[in-house]
């Protein structure tokens, strides 16, 4: 779920968003990856991101993640 500047509430249908710069790329990985491997949402989200940092001069390669506790 992503809420907007304005408020609004996007759920995607897939489960997977992105935003930014690289957030195509990055979601694109992110969906291949998610349907092919076994990897968990960090490892996907990772190597996602740098997918998306080695297609976008914009997206950074220095990741932090923070995890939401469940």
């Amino acid at each position: 779920m992503l809420i907007t500047g304005n408020g609004d509430v996007i759920e995607p249908d897939d489960g997977h968003i992105a935003v930014g710069s690289g957030g195509n790329f990055a979601l694109a990985a992110a969906r291949a990856l998610s349907l092919h491997s076994s990897l968990d949402a960090r490892a996907i989200a990772e190597e996602a991101m740098k997918q998306a940092a080695a297609l976008c001069v914009y997206t950074n390669d220095a990741l932090v993640v923070e995890e939401l506790p469940e």
